[in-house]
């Protein structure tokens, strides 16, 4: 049984490794083959000197991920067949409690990712986004950053890791239930206090300051039916001089938050119609619908994982001769992650589903589609995004719609209303 676990892994991550080569390859090919067409609706927003640079910067990126995920392929591998062993026999050897093996267990893990993916972050920051005129981060804020993310990824992994291992010492037969329903609430609770606490450790976020804005979005909330708060501007220029905006937070945390650089770059209209969109994720209540199904899936998958996470075949397959349950969780992870990969194609399209809803929301609450799709083709532009991914690429890694299709379904929308 071992064996065959051990080639279902291999399997699933051979699999995993070969299909993502090929969606970047084709990704690739199909920008080399389309890369010097200006598509219809950009025309007369981009020119070719543009969109050579968006080519450029996709190839560019295209090329870093193809060495980092050959990077994390690399290390899963030796931390699975040389460290795991090694470090499970230790951990086994010293007299503590189960508790904190496993937080020395996940720590270790954890530290061993965070260094491999240090150069990538480095050469991403300091060398690709500084070529393409992006990135405007100093040194200093880099390392505050760094200390921060460290801090406090390690306070809410501990926190996890004691609760997981608590249930599962004092409560053997139901820890699966106590640990999903711990895990729901953490989750829940993330939720709420990111943009109150978290996010602010990181970036200054203020009420949003133009008046005249103010005025023209408060118009929009209230035929959207609802009250002028949460509207919030973000210091984010300070790293990076990409535009967004964002939904975040639950309940009385919620926040839709605007990039000083987004209102910078877009005239009122264009902000609005942005605020629109992310109001239309409010309106449509996507955020709750994937809160619903993550915690419904996770049920299932806690509930999978107390069945083998134990099983002795899943250690012998890695040939590790002690059978930890923070190991089993581990491995039990990995198994969890390659297969997920081939799933991703269902979660990508409902969140572009989404998109188009909000899309649909943001020209219902303007009357029109055509801020929407000045906004879309400045944020391309600026963004320098890729204008021609191959359609198996969007399928597995796109949340939202290619930037064609979504100006040529807001177009349609004004067609139907008459307006050019």
């Amino acid at each position: 049984m071992g064996k065959l676990l051990l080639a279902i892994f291999l399997v699933l991550f051979i699999g995993r490794m070969v299909l993502r080569f090929v969606l970047q390859q084709l990704n690739m090919k199909n920008l080399q083959a389309h890369g010097k067409e200006i598509p219809a609706v950009f025309q007369g927003v981009i020119d070719e000197a543009t969109l050579s640079r968006m080519v450029d910067y996709t190839c560019d990126q295209s090329r870093l991920e193809s060495k980092e995920n050959l990077a994390d392929d690399a290390i899963e591998l030796a931390v699975l067949f040389l460290l795991l062993p090694w470090l499970v026999s230790w951990l086994a050897g010293i007299n503590i409690h189960l508790i904190g093996q496993a937080l020395i267990f996940f720590a270790v893990l954890a530290a061993v990712s965070a260094v491999a993916g240090l150069p990538f972050d480095l050469y991403h920051t300091f060398v690709l986004e500084r070529k393409y005129g992006f990135s405007t981060i100093t040194w200093k804020l880099w390392v505050a950053d760094l200390i921060k993310s460290v801090i406090i990824s390690a306070v809410l992994l501990a926190l996890m890791v004691s609760a997981l291992m608590a249930f599962i010492t004092w409560l053997p037969k139901s820890w699966w239930f106590w640990g999903w329903a711990f895990f729901t609430l953490f989750q829940i609770m993330l939720m709420g206090l990111y943009p109150v606490f978290i996010a602010p450790l990181f970036n200054k976020f203020e009420p949003l300051k133009d008046e005249a804005l103010k005025e023209k979005i408060n118009v929009m909330l209230s035929r959207a039916g609802l009250a002028a708060k949460g509207l919030y501007q973000v210091d984010a220029g300070k790293r990076s001089r990409h535009t967004n905006a964002y939904f975040t937070g639950i309940g009385k945390t919620k926040r839709i938050v605007l990039y000083d650089t987004l209102l910078a770059s877009h005239t009122h209209e264009e902000i609005v119609s942005v605020l629109a969109h992310e109001i239309g994720h409010w309106k449509k209540k996507h955020i709750l619908k994937q809160l619903t199904f993550m915690i419904a899936a996770s049920l299932v998958l806690f509930y999978l994982i107390y069945w083998i996470v134990n099983w002795p075949p899943l250690f012998s397959a890695f040939r590790i001769h002690q059978t930890p349950v923070y190991a089993g969780l581990f491995l039990a992870s990995l198994y969890l992650t390659s297969a997920g990969f081939f799933l991703s194609p269902l979660g990508a399209a409902v969140t572009r589903r989404f998109e188009r809803e909000a899309d649909r929301m943001a020209f219902d609450l303007a009357g029109t589609a055509q801020p929407m799709i000045n906004a879309l083709k400045r944020l391309a532009r600026d963004n320098l995004s890729n204008l021609h991914p191959h359609p198996w690429y969007v399928r597995f890694y796109y949340s939202h719609p290619p930037l064609t299709e979504r100006i040529a379904y807001l177009q349609a929308m004004d067609y139907k209303i008459g307006k050019p």
